[in-house]
């Protein structure tokens, strides 16, 4: 097991979708990759957020109101891209 954390870590992507979510999770599971979930809220208010915190959630689209990132080890960053991108 590969220790991921600020200094180790590397984005691999980014989604909206918990379908897309879910078949990202299943395969890098299956290559054996060890990865970290973000989620982010889109539509809770957040002092951090910037503008989301004044205008909330007025016009945003409900599909968009998770947001996934996908955090792999650095080394193991080609491998898990070549893994997510072909089926």
């Amino acid at each position: 097991m590969t220790m991921i954390n600020i200094f180790t870590r590397r984005e691999l992507t980014v989604t909206y979708s918990m379908e897309q979510e879910s078949a990202i999770r299943s395969r890098l599971a299956a290559e054996g990759i060890d990865y970290i979930i973000r989620t982010v809220n889109r539509q809770s208010p957040s002092p951090f957020a910037g503008r989301r915190s004044f205008t909330g959630t007025f016009g945003q689209a409900i599909p968009l109101a998770y947001e996934y990132i996908f955090y792999v080890h650095r080394r193991d960053y080609e491998r898990a891209l070549f893994a997510i991108r072909s089926n």
